[in-house]
C-alpha cells in the first residue's frame, strides 16, 4: 500500500506545475468570469445586479446578431473544413515521399504564420480596386464585388479566410491517421470485389472516426471564438453583419468598459461551447482502435 501511495505521490509531483498553471490561469478566471458577470462592473464600479447582465444581453439586438454570426461561422467553417481535409488527405496518401511531404508543408504553412499577416494579405486579395478576387471574378464577366463593405457578402467572405488557415492541421491529422490503417483491410476488401468508393464508406471513413472527433471539436472552439480576422478585415462590419460574439466581447470590454457585461458574454460562450462539445463526443463517441 506504501508503494502505491509512493507511486501516486510522485506522479502528482511531477504535474503540479502543470496543475498550478492550469488552475490559476484556466480554472480561477473561468469562476472568476461566472462572479464578476453577476455585477455591474467596471472602471471604478461594482454594483451587485444578479442574472440583469444575461437579460439584458438576451434583449440586446447587436448581442443576438453576433449569436447568429457565431453560430454562421461555426456552420460555415467546420463541415467544410473537415470534408476538404478528408478529401485533401485521401489524394495526397496515395503521392509520392516528395509530394506528399510538399502538400503537407503547403496546407500547414498557414498554421505557423501569423493570424496578423494572413489577415492583411487577404485584406489586399479582397480590396475592391486591386485585390486579387475582383481580377479572378472579372475573368468570367463578372463586375466588381464589395467583398469586405456589403453585409450580405462580407460574412462568407470571411468564413472562406477562416477555412483557409484551419484546415492545415485537420490535413496532417488525417494523414497520420490514413497511414495507421492497416493495408490488410482494403486487401480483403479487393478480393471481396467491394470499389473504392466502397472501401472509402466502409473501411476509411469508420476508422477516421476518432480523428474526425478531436477535428471537429477543436475546429468547432476555434470557430466560436474567432476574433482575428474580425478585427482586422471588417471591425464587426459593416451594420454588424460580422460581430462575432468574441469580438463583442472585446468592444464591450475594452472599449466601453462594461467588464461585468463582458463577462456574462464569455460565460455564455463557454456554455455553448461545452454544450456543443457534449454533443459531439456524444455522436462522434466510437470504440475503434488500430
Amino acid at each position: 500500500m506504501s508503494s502505491r501511495v509512493l507511486k501516486e505521490f510522485w506522479g502528482y509531483f511531477f504535474i503540479a506545475p502543470f496543475l498550478l498553471v492550469f488552475l490559476l490561469f484556466e480554472v480561477y478566471p473561468f469562476f472568476d468570469a461566472i462572479y464578476l458577470s453577476l455585477f455591474d462592473y467596471g472602471v471604478g464600479r461594482k454594483e451587485w445586479v444578479g442574472l440583469g447582465n444575461y437579460a439584458s444581453l438576451f434583449q440586446d439586438d447587436v448581442f443576438l446578431r453576433a449569436m447568429l454570426n457565431t453560430f454562421l461561422f461555426v456552420i460555415g467553417v467546420v463541415p467544410i473544413a473537415v470534408v476538404f481535409s478528408i478529401v485533401v488527405a485521401s489524394l495526397v496518401i496515395h503521392k509520392s515521399a516528395g509530394a506528399a511531404s510538399f502538400f503537407r508543408a503547403s496546407f500547414y504553412l498557414p498554421i505557423v504564420t501569423s493570424q496578423v499577416l494572413l489577415s492583411i494579405t487577404w485584406l489586399w486579395i479582397y480590396n475592391p480596386v486591386s485585390g486579387i478576387a475582383n481580377y479572378a471574378m472579372s475573368l468570367f464577366g463578372a463586375g466588381p464585388v464589395m467583398w469586405l463593405s456589403d453585409s450580405s457578402v462580407a460574412l462568407p467572405a470571411l468564413i472562406v479566410v477562416v477555412i483557409t488557415w484551419v484546415v492545415g492541421q485537420p490535413i496532417i491529422l488525417y494523414l497520420a491517421a490514413l497511414g495507421n490503417i492497416p493495408a490488410s483491410f482494403y486487401e480483403a476488401s479487393s478480393i471481396d470485389g467491394a470499389s473504392p468508393w466502397r472501401q472509402f464508406w466502409n473501411i476509411t471513413l469508420p476508422l477516421l472516426k476518432p480523428t474526425t472527433l478531436y477535428v471537429i471539436v477543436t475546429s468547432t472552439i476555434g470557430a466560436f471564438q474567432t476574433f482575428v480576422v474580425v478585427q482586422l478585415l471588417t471591425g464587426g462590419g459593416p451594420n454588424y453583419a460580422t460581430t462575432t460574439v468574441m469580438y463583442l466581447l472585446y468592444e464591450t470590454a475594452f472599449k466601453y468598459g462594461k467588464l461585468g457585461m463582458a463577462c456574462a458574454m464569455g460565460v455564455i460562450l463557454a456554455v455553448l461551447i461545452s454544450v456543443f462539445s457534449v454533443i459531439q463526443f456524444k455522436f462522434f463517441k466510437t470504440d475503434v482502435e488500430y
